[in-house]
């Protein structure tokens, strides 16, 4: 039970990257007064976490809405989390998640695709597939991490500053490295999921 939650812990973790997402916040949230960027951090994490958290529960019906088979949906998933692991390690101009535009933001782009983004939503899909004892171990390590996220971007500034640019950078490819091994183990287990209905 702990390995499981210690375990989808780190994935989500990983999956939504809220140290990676630190600079996207900060320039986000830049033109916005100082005394309103708390509620929109908030906002921003409750919205996404209520988005993983529906499709969690509601994966499965999803899935079988679409005839998609939880081997299609490892395998696209790891190949998501493996084009955002290589944007990681090597840093495009426009960020993990593409370009995004100016403004107080309002669920796109913090809590989608920033949190939110396909890979953890296909990441969480397949937790829907899992028993009912399971799952809740998911919500905990889903509420465990949203707890992150809101300590994360309420100090993100200040990260910023005292880490600098180069230790957010280099963090930032630390998790991409361990998310890129992650992936690959995530389609090796849809691959061979896929050989054995042969």
């Amino acid at each position: 039970m702990t390995q499981n939650f210690f375990q989808t812990f780190i994935l989500l973790l990983l999956v939504t990257d809220p140290f990676g997402n630190v600079p996207l916040f900060a320039a986000a949230l830049n033109p916005v007064a100082p005394a309103r960027r708390p509620r929109i951090v908030v906002r921003e994490c409750a919205i996404a976490f209520a988005v993983l958290l529906i499709f969690m529960f509601f994966g499965r019906h999803f899935l079988s809405a679409l005839q998609l088979s939880e081997v299609s949906l490892r395998i696209g998933g790891s190949v998501i989390l493996l084009l955002i692991a290589i944007r990681m390690i090597f840093p495009h101009p426009d960020g993990v998640m593409g370009k995004t535009e100016g403004g107080e933001p309002f669920i796109v782009p913090l809590a989608i695709p920033a949190l939110a983004g396909p890979s953890a939503l296909a990441t969480v899909l397949l937790f829907s597939r899992e028993s009912t004892g399971e799952v809740l171990v998911h919500v905990a390590a889903l509420g465990a991490v949203g707890v992150v996220w809101l300590s994360v971007f309420l100090s993100a500034e200040k990260l910023q500053k005292a880490l600098g640019s180069q230790v957010m950078t280099a963090f930032e490819r630390l998790m991409g490295l361990i998310l890129t091994a992650m992936s690959i183990e995530m389609l090796l287990g849809g691959v061979r999921e896929f050989i054995k209905t042969l």
